[in-house]
């Protein structure tokens, strides 16, 4: 049979899909091999988020035409959803496939025979209403830890964001699905799984009703047998509650870790951009995570340089997020987008301007983490160590997010160690000196 290696762009949701629809193509009888393999098909999964989404699919397009000049290039994705057409004419695509289509690829797609030269990529895309389904995903790239994705799509029109337009509306599968799908990890002998989604504090809608809630999956997921730790990746802050917090304070399996966007610190800007709460609500759930969970490590998204974003304006996302007890952030520069509301906003802030605010909150966060590592050092923590070894060293996350090395030791590839944080090391990393005997997870 043939070969089919994927490339992905972007999110842990997509990382999450293209491992699903990879073993669709392995159930068939295709081999899943690496990009640089000699594949008979490439599969790239685009994202939409950056402005530079057209560069990366056409380089990855043509880096697949110089692995294997006849290779089946077919796209999906985000930006395949957004662009189709476009994504077409590039030289080498000979299919692009939509939200509604990309996990119907092996069927709808029955050769994957490369066209002759000349002829049209083939267009399979529907508009995004059509994007109804859902489909439960999760990656098994990594033994450590996966990715499941337990949501897809968003109600929310943010004036930046074309999400809606790629994905569709929110939707989700059933507890029962989601936790079967958990304990099938779990034989994997895979021991973190990182929930993922678009907006998964939005759980639980399907056909457009309300049928369950994100806290009703956490205390479901908190039962599974065999995964030892749980990680939220992102929650919006007007539906991180209070009962979640304090349910993941006491869990048995949830990390004291939570990634909260917070886009701006100006209410102004906050308005602008069309979010559903002010700045204040956000200071209050920080202070609610520390005060049940004083090593929580709270990870933060922002936006600079949105239209309307004066320096002023700016300031004050800089002072608020400075005052914060927080520990890190992702700090993402924006970028014009199609069909979104932004695009009519003013004043504009010049490209030069966004670099240095990005520049000034990149090492803001560098500040913060540190900070953070500090007030960890002298405490004990449980270490699930992973198969990458840096300079001799392998390195593993506590709950908190504390990224630790310790000196390279295959036996503990995989396995929850409790340690003592010593000191950071030079790259920034927590180096440890003690390790307890016991292998907790056996």
């Amino acid at each position: 049979m043939k070969k089919v290696a994927f490339y992905t762009l972007g999110c842990k949701l997509n990382y999450s899909e293209s491992s699903s629809i990879g073993r669709m193509f392995e159930d068939k009888g295709y081999t899943k091999v690496e990009f640089n393999e000699n594949p008979d098909i490439f599969i790239i999964n685009t994202c939409s988020v950056t402005e530079n989404a057209d560069k990366k699919c056409r380089k990855i397009v043509r880096e697949a035409q110089k692995i294997n000049a006849d290779g089946y290039v077919a796209i999906i994705g985000c930006y395949a959803q957004l662009k189709p057409k476009e994504i077409s004419e590039i030289p080498g695509v000979d299919a692009v496939l939509g939200a509604a289509e990309k996990f119907r690829l092996v069927e709808l797609i029955d050769t994957f025979e490369k066209a002759p030269s000349g002829q049209p990529a083939q267009v399979i895309a529907s508009t995004i209403d059509h994007a109804v389904e859902y489909h439960t995903s999760y990656s098994l790239n990594d033994r450590t830890r996966t990715f499941l994705k337990v949501q897809d799509g968003c109600d929310y029109p943010c004036a930046y964001c074309t999400i809606p337009l790629a994905r569709g509306k929110s939707r989700s599968d059933s507890i029962e699905n989601i936790v079967k799908a958990a304990r099938d990890i779990a034989a994997r002998d895979v021991k973190e799984i990182v929930l993922t989604g678009v907006n998964i504090g939005d759980f639980g809608l399907r056909n457009g009703v309300r049928e369950e809630t994100f806290l009703d999956l956490v205390k479901a997921l908190d039962e599974v047998e065999g995964i030892e730790r749980f990680r939220i990746s992102s929650i919006e802050p007007n539906l991180l509650t209070d009962e979640i917090i304090e349910f993941v304070a006491q869990s048995k399996r949830f990390a004291p870790h939570f990634h909260i966007p917070l886009q701006s610190g100006s209410n102004k800007v906050l308005g602008l951009m069309k979010r559903r709460y002010k700045r204040e609500l956000y200071t209050e759930r920080v202070a609610k995570i520390k005060s049940l969970m004083p090593d929580c490590c709270i990870g933060v998204d922002v936006i600079v340089g949105h239209p309307g974003e004066t320096k002023e304006l700016f300031e004050e996302t800089y002072h608020f997020l400075n005052e914060l007890e927080v520990s890190y952030l992702h700090v993402f520069t924006y970028s014009e987008r199609e069909n979104t509301a932004a695009l009519a906003i003013r004043p504009i802030v010049n490209k030069g301007e966004r670099a240095e605010r990005s520049k000034m909150l990149h090492i803001l966060s560098d500040k913060k983490k540190r900070f953070f590592y500090e007030t960890q050092i002298g405490k004990e923590g449980k270490v699930l160590f992973e198969d990458e070894v840096q300079n001799g060293q392998m390195l593993g996350f506590t709950g908190n997010y504390v990224r630790v090395a310790v000196k390279y030791d295959p036996l503990l590839i995989n396995e929850t160690k409790e340690v003592r944080y010593d000191h950071i090391n030079a790259e920034g990393l927590m180096e440890v000196t003690e390790i307890h005997e016991e292998i907790l997870t056996h």
